[in-house]
């Protein structure tokens, strides 16, 4: 994906709207907004919002577990399904 194919100004965002949401949800693919020459903002359909936060929510889950992993917070898999056994027999 080029960003750099789809940046229009903030002006073609005003007075093509419905044109634009139409492209963005058949394409999925990103447009990059101007203002003064200057990206100042990114605009995305919904699904592909909601994959890339459910995307980075895994990837923050990963992180916290090579945390733990290297702070040595965690059991060995066997001691984990020994709890269980036990806590189901009680």
């Amino acid at each position: 994906m080029k960003l750099s194919t789809h940046i229009k100004p903030i002006s073609y965002l005003k007075s093509h709207t419905a044109q634009i949401v139409k492209e963005l949800t058949e394409s999925r693919e990103p447009m990059v907004i101007t203002q003064n020459g200057e990206a100042t903002l990114v605009v995305i359909d919904v699904k592909s919002f909601e994959e890339r936060e459910n995307t980075l929510a895994l990837l923050k889950i990963l992180a916290l577990g090579s945390r733990e992993l290297e702070l040595g917070k965690y059991q060995d898999a066997e001691d984990v399904f020994a709890n269980i056994d036990k806590s189901d027999l009680q």
